[in-house]
Formats: structure tokens, sequence, C-alpha cells
């Protein structure tokens, strides 16, 4: 029977235990782990309520004795099997373990079923009686009292098996919390089955108290047989490749899979072993991953506060050797403002960087094909720029024979006098200096072709002034301007003529003359005429831009320029142009390109390029030191 006292703590824990249902039931989403331990409050509630009525209940009024009696089983039957299911929703996953989990409460249910059907069967009781020594047991204690010890044993070995195969101090207190709370009510369970008839019927419920106890400090107060680890694990494993969580000393406490198969078995990283312990001096060569590990560590202590780099480790797939590519970040964990560890979380960027790579090739490739057609647009314009040369080179050729001639038929002549002879000198050194002029020129097409057919990636990094800039495009548009009609005007900030830019003058010639052909194509539109090109100082910028006098850009097209490949010139245009030349300013000179509405009608295409890159000389300071 209930004793007094027994009674007292079983009212004190009934108590405690509505008090919980209330508050549990108050909170609209509470976590499965929640819900299985509620589970066990209540079965052990009611278990603990029949007690008491069986207490207070006439010892004449077998029957009700009896449905008290069954009632109490709600809780015995019950109760291992919530525990084994917060076991395996801990180690296991309740999605993978649904299936066992709803499966572990058959038993229970089929044994409330016999408990309630006895008198037909008397599977459960032969002699039913609330004296433990007049009680004569059917064939069935034996299936639901080994099903219990099952449920309690299967329990407790999946959380250490659990807390040995993570190996953290996280899982160990888990794991003695589990094994008082499970081991409690299984060694006493097993006394109060095969020890002597004085032990009272009250002993396995009170040592279920502990399993209450112990798993409801570990819920609610430790935190710990909730899901808060697994799911802090699958969220780590989804937000990165690899992880390692080390503690203050260098110790090495946790990390995933993938992180065991990358960096531990090639590194001699291992579970509670310092960092210092996988490298020795002779490992350098090998080992650099864990140096640059350590050292980064080590810095985020001392700067208290988050470390990043890039690391590359080797692998061989078979025969064949390649790298991986990781962001690694060093995080410090602060806990009562004192430093506890460290989480260190590996992001595989081989990938990008191969897109990267593939990417830059790409729009290498963009470029130079930009280039080479605009070399073909030139050639025809090329042709006609060395055919004025070449033939006004032949036409002084031939008047410099023809006085040659001259000069030879008149050696006998008594009538030709010196003065004769020093006209005919003179005449031959005109026709020679625009010989002279004729070729400069040509070598002047000739060196900014060239420079324009050089490939994108032999840039050189030289000072070059914006009037070498703005005569290379005007040699190279000369004959573009000329077919369109139009005429090449240069106006300068007052008191500033003389830029110069530090680069690679072919790749500026290359934006500046597709701004041209623009402006050029723009301007056709309404019968040519004057294209500016502008240069001024901006802040601490400097601007360079065409303006034209065309039809315009119209809004839907300009918001939409540098950032991709669009043309508004139908078939006659690629849009590689203008995307180009924004990633060349971009890229080589760290600048950028822009377009605004030109005041008289027409647009105004620039780029910017900082100062920085720039240096000026006064036209006013340079006319001072002449002076």
């Amino acid at each position: 029977m209930v004793s007094d006292w027994i009674a007292t703590v079983f009212t004190i824990i009934l108590v405690a235990i509505l008090l919980f249902i209330i508050w549990s039931l108050r909170i609209r989403h509470l976590p499965l782990i929640h819900k299985l331990y509620l589970g066990i409050a209540i079965s052990f509630g009611i278990w603990l309520v029949a007690l008491l009525c069986i207490k207070y209940t006439d010892p004449a009024n077998t029957t009700m004795l009896w449905v008290w009696d069954s009632f109490t089983y709600i809780g015995v039957a019950f109760s291992p099997a919530f525990t084994l299911c917060i076991a395996l929703v801990f180690t296991k996953g309740w999605e993978r373990m649904k299936p066992l989990g709803w499966a572990a409460f058959i038993i229970p249910a089929a044994t409330n079923v016999i408990v309630w059907t006895n008198p037909i069967h008397h599977l459960q009781y032969k002699v039913f009686s609330v004296v433990k020594s007049e009680i004569v047991f059917g064939p069935y204690i034996y299936v639901s009292g080994l099903y219990t010890y099952i449920c309690l044993v299967t329990g407790i070995v999946l959380m250490i098996s659990f807390a040995i195969k993570n190996d953290s101090r996280l899982y160990l207190k888990q794991c003695i919390l589990f094994s008082l709370g499970g081991l409690a009510p299984l060694v006493v369970s097993s006394i109060a089955t095969f020890g002597p008839p004085s032990i009272p019927i009250t002993a396995t419920p009170l040592s279920f108290v502990a399993t209450v106890v112990c798993n409801g400090i570990a819920i609610y107060q430790l935190h710990l047989l909730d899901i808060k680890p697994i799911a802090t694990q699958h969220i780590l494993n989804w937000i990165t490749d690899c992880y390692l969580v080390v503690s203050d000393e260098g110790l090495a406490l946790a990390y995933n899979k993938p992180f065991e198969e990358m960096f531990s078995d090639r590194f001699g990283i291992k579970l509670n072993h310092y960092l210092s312990e996988s490298v020795k001096e002779e490992d350098v060569a090998k080992k650099t991953a864990v140096y640059n590990l350590m050292t980064a560590i080590e810095s985020c202590r001392q700067s208290g506060s988050a470390i990043s780099y890039e690391q590359a480790v080797g692998t061989y797939e078979g025969d064949l050797y390649k790298k991986n590519y990781y962001i690694t970040d060093v995080t410090p964990l602060v806990i009562n403002d004192k430093l506890s560890g460290f989480v260190v979380l590996y992001k595989d960027i081989t990938q990008l960087k191969k897109s990267m790579q593939q990417l830059q090739d790409s729009q290498t490739r963009m470029m130079e094909q930009e280039r080479m057609a605009f070399l073909g647009q030139m050639m025809a314009g090329l042709a006609h720029n060395l055919k004025t040369p070449i033939m006004s080179i032949s036409g002084c050729v031939s008047a410099a024979e023809d006085l040659v001639e001259e000069c030879v038929s008149s050696l006998d002549d008594p009538e030709v006098v010196p003065s004769d002879y020093q006209e005919i000198y003179s005449e031959m050194g005109e026709w020679f200096q625009r010989i002279r002029e004729s070729t400069a020129y040509m070598s002047d097409i000739i060196t900014a072709i060239k420079g324009q057919a050089a490939s994108v990636n032999l840039s050189e990094d030289t000072p070059f002034t914006v009037d070498e800039l703005v005569g290379r495009s005007r040699l190279l548009m000369r004959h573009e301007l000329q077919s369109g009609n139009c005429s090449l005007e240069v106006e300068y900030e007052e008191g500033k003529k003389d830029f110069t830019l530090h680069g690679d003058i072919n790749n500026l010639v290359q934006v500046l003359n597709n701004l041209l052909s623009n402006a050029v194509y723009a301007q056709k539109q309404t019968g040519g005429g004057a294209i500016t090109v502008g240069v001024r100082q901006d802040g601490d910028n400097l601007k360079i831009y065409v303006r034209d006098t065309g039809p315009g850009v119209k809004p839907q097209i300009r918001s939409r320029l540098f950032k991709e490949m669009i043309t508004s010139k139908g078939t006659m245009g690629t849009g590689l142009g203008l995307y180009i030349s924004n990633t060349v300013v971009r890229g080589k000179f760290g600048g950028s390109m822009w377009v605004e509405d030109n005041p008289g009608g027409g647009s105004i295409f620039g780029m910017t390029i900082p100062l920085a890159a720039v240096s000026s000389n006064d036209s006013n300071e340079e006319e001072g030191s002449r002076q």
C-alpha cells in the first residue's frame, strides 16, 4: 500500500506536473522533443493519481482497486516508450526513425488492452491484489516487463554510443543525465520484479521520478536533450562545407564528416587532440594548412575578431592531382565575456574560382573579338589614310626625278648659272620635306594600328598624355569621320591641358575610338557636323568625353548601357562596344563610364578616371617656367 509520506511526495509531484502541463499547453509550437517529455509527464501523472486513488479506496472494494491499478499501466507501459522515443529523436532524427518511433507504442497499447480485459483471459493477473505477496501474475507480465527493460536499455545504449561517437563535453553531459534518468527505473524495476516481496509497489513509480527530473533538467534547464545540437550541426553543414570546433587551448572538440575526409585524415587532426600535436618541424611543407590554421587562431585570439583567409588543399583522384580551394573563417566563441574556443568554417570555392576564370577567359575573348572587329572596320579607312601619303610620296619622287634630270642636262649649258642650281636644290629640298612628312604620317598610322592589334593581355604600364590619346584616335578615325561628314574638335579646361595618364594607351584608344564611332553613327542621322572631344578635371577625377549632336539615347536603353550588351544600331551593332569599354576603364584604370544628355541636343558619353592615376601640368606654369 501507499504510505502517508509517499502519498505526500506523490501529491507534490502531481501539483508540479499539473503546472507543467498547463504551462506547456500554452505554448503554440512545442518542439517534438518537448512533446515527448510532456507525454512522459502526463503518463507518469496518471500513474501517480491511480496510486493515490488506490490508497484512499476501501480495501474491500476489489473492483475499484482493479480499475485504479489498470490506470497505473498507462504510466507503467508508456513511460519507457516515451523515453526510448526521446533517445531515437535526438540521436537518429524523427524523420529517419518515425516508423520505429510509432512502433514503440504498440506494446504499451497492447498492454493496456490486456490489463483492462484481464478478467476475460487472465494473461496479466491470475490473481489480482494490491498486496504484492498475494499477486499471481499471468504469462503476459514477462512480455510487458521485458519490453520495459528493452526500451530503457536501448535508450541508454543509443545515448552512450552517440556521446562516444561525437566525443564532446556537450554529449557527455547529455549521456550522464539520460543514463541516470533511465538507469534508476531499470534497476529498481528489476529488483521489484525479481527481488523479495517486501519491496513496495511504489518503488517503481518513485524510480521514474529520477527519469522525469533528469530529463526535465536536461531539456528545460541545460537544453541538452532537445534538437538544438542536431539543428546546429545541420545548419553548419548547410552553410559551410567543413567545420571544426576548437577549444581556447587548441583542442579539437568536434568536426563533421567532410572535414574528416578532407583535412583530418590528411593532416592528422584528431578529436580530443591538440592541433600542435598533428604537426612536426619536418612536416612544414606537408602541413601548411595546419600551420595556417594555427596562425589564424592565434591572430583571432589576439584581435578578438573573426579572421578569413584562402586555403588550397591538394588531392589525388586516381593518378590525377587537383587542388581544392577553401575560404576559411575563424570566429572566436565568447561565453560570459570569456574566450571559450573557436569555430572554423571552410567554404569550398573551387568551382567558383573555375567559373570566375572561365568568365575572365570569355571576357578576354570578347574583348579580343571586339578589338579585331573594330580593326576590320578600320581597314577601309586605313587603306584610304595610307593611299593619300603614298600618292604624295610618289608625286614628290617624280618631281624630284624631274629636277635631277633637269640638273644633269644643264651641266654643259653655259647659260645656267649657280643661282639656277641653288633654286633647283631648294625645290628638291621642299619635295623631300613633303616626303618626310608623309612618311612620318604613315609611321604614326602604323604605330597606332600596331598598338590596337596587340593582344589585350599584353598591356603596358607606361605614361602617356591625353594629347597622345586624342592624336591616335584622330588618326585612326580620320576616314570614318570624313565618310560621316563629321569633323573633330578638342576642348580643354581653361588653364589645364597636359594631363598624363599611366597604363596602356591602346586600351583607352580603343575606348575613345568606340565613343567616336558611336558619335559618327549618331551624327550621320542629322547630316554630320562637329564632334567634340573634351577633357576636364572634376574634383578628384579626370573626365574625358565625346559630345555629339545626334538624336540622343532613349531612356529605356540608357538604363541598361554599360551593364549588359545592348545596341541601338540594330544589325549594324553587337552591343559589345560600350560593355567592353566600361570593363576596360574599370579594370585597367579604376574608373567608370557614364552618359548624359547634351543640352544642345544629342548625347555626351565619357569616362571618369581617378586623379590618383593621373598627373597634370598647368599650362600657365609651363609658360612661366619658359620665361
